[in-house]
């Protein structure tokens, strides 16, 4: 059994964006934009993870499809708020018709974010939403339903009793915050017998992530769970298993996103499962609505791309391997 949520508009594109998230560059930033199309600017939160690659897959099937340029870039790691922060600088200094933003601190980009609308160039978030009415929509997957379905597994694997804890992958980005608290809330709301111990923040380094892993494993020897908020948050947690030598069965590991690394460990028995974005679905989404907003079409305020659940006993499913990226 497995959640979804989902939208019916990138269902056929899935499967032939992901063969372009396969070939997608792995540099730090897109080809300069040129010729007479609508340049539409991309700037993401990194490209250190297959994430990122299948988001730039979807943006670019919905570029073809739409007849519109874009660039999508991206810092070297999700640390480097000041690398993103000049990444947008630098698209707005192109003048682009309409710009894609995911922010890694929603409130350093502000005065950018305000260039922008000063420039008449609509804003449209993208995974990790903006803390400000400037975006004409965010999307991006529901973080708070996700990360609350990625705790009642959690809380069935440890049959509801217990201590865990979480490895997230930041404090400032929308995603960072929502993955961290809709986890938390579930818990406090419904499972009045486990108990939170700990939440650190690795930004999203499977190092660092793994190195906190450790950390609070040592600090709290009867720990049963420990939740990993993005891809490279989930692979230290699991990195920090194999090195400690502990029985995966005495210790639960839910991760998000996926990638092979995942994939691999959740297939192994070391992680119970985890949750998939829709990251084709997400680029897909947010050029398609960039030429809306040129357009001058009304938008809603949010576009869900869907989440799903996947572990041992849905992984090969043909439904979950469209989401599942490598």
């Amino acid at each position: 059994m497995f959640k979804k949520r989902t939208i019916g508009t990138v269902a056929g594109l899935v499967a032939a964006a992901l063969v372009l998230a396969g070939c997608a560059d792995s540099g730090s930033s897109g080809d300069d934009a040129s010729g007479d199309k609508p340049y539409v600017a991309l700037v993401s939160k990194g490209f250190q993870h297959q994430f990122w690659q299948a988001v730039k897959a979807g943006a670019e099937q919905a570029a073809e499809e739409f007849d519109v340029e874009i660039t999508f870039e991206g810092p070297d790691t999700e640390a480097d708020v000041d690398q993103q922060i000049q990444m947008l600088q630098t698209a707005l200094d192109k003048n682009p018709a309409a710009i894609g933003f995911a922010a890694l601190d929603s409130q350093a980009a502000g005065p950018l974010l305000q260039q922008a609308k000063d420039s008449s160039i609509p804003v449209i978030a993208f995974d990790s939403g903006v803390d400000s009415d400037i975006p004409v929509t965010t999307a991006a997957t529901d973080n708070l339903a996700a990360a609350a379905e990625a705790a009642k597994h959690m809380a069935d694997a440890i049959d509801h009793t217990g201590k865990v804890a979480l490895v997230v992958h930041d404090q400032t980005s929308v995603t960072g915050q929502e993955r961290r608290d809709g986890f938390v809330q579930y818990m406090e709301e419904n499972e009045p017998d486990i108990e939170i111990v700990d939440i650190q923040y690795g930004g999203g380094d499977q190092a660092k992530s793994a190195d906190l892993a450790k950390a609070i494993i040592a600090a709290n020897p009867d720990l049963k769970g420990i939740y990993g908020s993005n891809e490279g948050s989930a692979i230290g947690v699991v990195q920090a298993v194999k090195e400690l030598g502990i029985d995966p069965a005495t210790l639960a590991v839910v991760g998000f996103d996926s990638g092979k690394a995942q994939m691999d460990a959740i297939r192994d028995g070391l992680m119970i499962g985890a949750i998939t974005q829709n990251p084709v679905g997400i680029g897909y989404e947010t050029v398609k609505a960039a030429v809306e907003a040129i357009d001058g079409k009304d938008l809603p305020k949010t576009i869900d791309t869907g989440f799903y659940w996947y572990d041992s006993t849905n992984i090969d499913d043909d439904e979950i391997q469209a989401v599942l990226y490598e």
